[in-house]
């Protein structure tokens, strides 16, 4: 059984590109890549991964980073952090130090403007390009090439790898500089913070109400209060199921990294803080792990 999903894709000239990091997001990614004619050397931290990708969709893997990146025209990367991004770019073994001049590096971590501002220079200095695009729409996304990619960077290297990238995403815009990609998925993680909260509350108070929910997200779904996560998520949250994706953990990683941001830029995000305190409480009740609108949890 294929890990990704049946997608069409636009042709495109087949290029030697890199894959850096194959987890929930970055295996299917990385495996669109290859479905569509690129030709796809990875790299994992955990060698049996990258293994188990080269069996399934061909290629190469390699031992390092700089080995996966020798004379690859674009490498992508999606871990976990600043820190993880950092390790697989710097450093002898880093990407930086085997990429040919000219080649561009597309980082789709979720990660700060600061460390996409200081690799993007990094970048420059050595001749390559950096782009930082981080997405949205979660596994399912990646696993069903649906992606909407944000990026931040110069736009001839933005030019050069949205063909490439529309492989993975159902959208890929340049927003501004280097850092605006990051900014702007600090902005759509707000959005989804108060949205899920909104929603938590909503159907904890029509529960306590004797409503019949399923049939109240229906007809409010039609009207003003209609959301992604009410159409996506409303019915699961009802039935008290919280195993779809992006996981608590990794929304408390997002959510330090906007109030990080905003204490910098002197935004004033009181829902946004309010938010990660809840879902600090869920993690609290082992509930890490879970998605994102286990929120509701916390009004049972």
């Amino acid at each position: 059984m294929s890990s990704i999903g049946q997608r069409s894709y636009t042709a495109t000239p087949s290029f030697r590109v890199a894959f850096l990091g194959l987890g929930v997001m970055g295996f299917p990614m990385a495996g669109h890549l290859a479905t569509a004619g690129q030709q796809v050397t990875v790299y994992n931290r955990s060698p049996a991964k990258a293994q188990a990708w080269v069996a399934e969709f061909g290629g190469a893997s390699a031992a390092t980073p700089r080995e996966a990146v020798q004379g690859v025209d674009v490498v992508f990367a999606c871990v976990g952090n600043d820190a993880d991004l950092r390790s697989v770019v710097l450093g002898e073994t880093g990407a930086f130090a085997g990429m040919k001049p000219g080649a561009v590096f597309v980082d789709h971590t979720t990660a700060s403007a600061e460390v996409a501002r200081e690799l993007h220079a990094e970048a420059k200095a050595r001749g390559l390009h950096f782009v930082d695009a981080p997405v949205s729409g979660g596994q399912a996304g990646a696993v069903n090439g649906a992606l909407t990619v944000m990026c931040g960077g110069d736009q001839a290297a933005f030019d050069t790898i949205q063909p490439l990238a529309l492989h993975m995403g159902k959208a890929v815009t340049r927003v501004g500089e280097a850092g605006a990609g990051q900014l702007a998925k600090m902005v759509n993680q707000i959005c989804i913070a108060g949205i899920v909260q909104g929603l938590s509350e909503a159907i904890a108070f029509g529960q306590r109400s004797g409503l019949p929910m399923e049939l109240v997200l229906d007809v409010i779904g039609k009207g003003a209060a209609q959301s992604w996560q009410m159409d996506n998520r409303g019915r699961t949250m009802v039935a008290d199921k919280f195993d779809f994706g992006f996981a608590v953990d990794w929304m408390r990683k997002d959510l330090g990294l906007v109030l990080d941001e905003a204490r910098r830029n002197g935004a004033r995000l009181p829902l946004t803080a309010l938010v990660d305190q809840f879902y600090a409480d869920v993690q609290e009740m082992d509930g890490g792990r879970l998605d994102t609108s286990s929120l509701i949890k916390r009004l049972r």
